[in-house]
């Protein structure tokens, strides 16, 4: 079982991709920010009927959020369990400031949420995995095969009874985080990514101040 305290960070993070992904997916009329399935598919549907302003932006949004994991999962290494995921996080910022700062300057939103894609990619780094629960990603659909497979197990008795619900839990996070972000997008606009990004960085001040952890002498 995932412990309470990362599994609490986790539901906030995904959570607030959810807000940001159907901003994006509003914003794109029906592409994605960090749901790369969704996206993948639809760039099979326009390779297929050949057209090219149909290709170039899920294939943009795809190619944009594999270069953010890079990136995100790069940080992560070269500063170390100590640092990873605050700088992890801080590109996240980044990603969310420089989307509001160009939508702001007038740029179409197949441009700015280019950027917010690659923010997505990178988040997917910012907590390692602790337990059998993955945490703080952008995408669910493994974490609900993860919940199947783990109420299947349970049922037989060879896994944790209640690890299948912090499963549906992060599922729940996704959608919770979906249904604040169509509110907030019909009050603000794409404005309503300041929620989200205001809580990215205090999620990065607090890592920056979090304690090391304590090592004990062998």
């Amino acid at each position: 079982m995932t412990p309470t305290p990362q599994l609490s960070l986790g539901l906030l993070l995904t959570a607030s991709a959810g807000f940001a992904d159907v901003i994006g997916f509003i914003e794109l009329g029906g592409h994605f920010t960090s749901f790369m399935s969704g996206n993948t598919t639809q760039l099979g549907a326009g390779m297929a009927n050949g057209g090219w302003p149909v290709i170039l932006l899920p294939a943009s949004l795809v190619a944009l959020f594999f270069l953010g994991s890079v990136l995100g999962s790069l940080l992560a290494l070269l500063a170390g369990p100590r640092w990873g995921a605050s700088a992890v996080t801080a590109f996240v910022v980044a990603s969310f400031a420089a989307t509001l700062g160009l939508a702001l300057a007038g740029f179409a939103p197949s441009q700015f949420m280019l950027i917010l894609a690659a923010g997505a990619g990178a988040q997917n780094a910012i907590l390692p995995s602790t337990g059998s629960v993955r945490l703080g990603t952008t995408f669910v659909t493994g974490t609900l095969f993860a919940a199947g497979q783990d109420l299947a197990r349970a049922l037989r008795g060879v896994a944790p009874p209640w690890r299948w619900a912090q499963h549906m839990l992060v599922w729940a996070s996704l959608l919770v985080g979906g249904l604040l972000g169509g509110w907030g997008y019909g009050v603000a606009g794409v404005n309503a990514l300041l929620l989200p990004t205001a809580l990215y960085a205090a999620f990065c001040l607090a890592f920056i101040l979090r304690r090391p952890a304590r090592v004990i002498p062998g």
